[in-house]
């Protein structure tokens, strides 16, 4: 797989929240306006994520045990539920890295490689090494996330989809991304 065109093209997290903005306040298609309120969510909701996560001294001290030297690429878009409480604790958590966004929607051809149970789902997150080699990924969700979904998806006459998108919000917002970085350092 050729990641470095992908790299190449991809954003940073401020020109992506910048561009998210650019997006809420003056959509480019008809997606993208239709697709307005959750760029408003995903924008506020990445900016409390960002503030609000503090990475632990464990999770700082497995970090530096695991002698990671690589790159990461996380594949979004930031209308993404999953995507706004994600990205910012990766961003954050790896600020000695060089990570980059690319997203789903333009670079269509990368998520192909990245299927969740056959559906584009994102964020996903991919470990890279110096020289943009593979390494693995993660995503889209932690498991606690996953499991919330499959629930949902088991039974969605006693879950219906605003509970699972309620209770997945919550768990996020009280969790604080330390599940999402516990697995991802199982993964370098």
């Amino acid at each position: 797989m050729e990641i470095k065109k992908y790299w190449d093209n991809a954003v940073d997290y401020n020109e992506y929240l910048r561009e998210a903005g650019e997006r809420l306040g003056n959509p480019k298609s008809e997606q993208e306006a239709e697709f307005g309120e959750y760029y408003r969510l995903g924008i506020q909701r990445m900016n409390r994520m960002f503030e609000k996560y503090l990475p632990s001294e464990e999770d700082v001290a497995t970090l530096a045990k695991k002698s990671f030297r690589g790159k990461i690429l996380i594949i979004s878009e930031a209308w993404c539920g999953d995507a706004s409480q994600v990205i910012p604790v990766v961003v954050k958590f790896f600020e000695q890295f060089d990570v980059r966004i690319t997203y789903r929607d333009q670079e269509p051809s990368l998520i192909d490689s990245f299927l969740t149970d056959g559906g584009k789902s994102i964020p996903i997150v991919i470990f890279l090494d110096e020289n943009l080699n593979y390494i693995n990924h993660w995503g889209p969700r932690p498991k606690h996330g996953k499991e919330l979904l499959e629930k949902y998806k088991a039974n969605p006459e006693t879950m219906s989809k605003d509970d699972f998108y309620v209770e997945l919000q919550t768990y996020y917002a009280k969790n604080r991304g330390k599940d999402t970085v516990e697995e991802l350092l199982q993964l370098i």
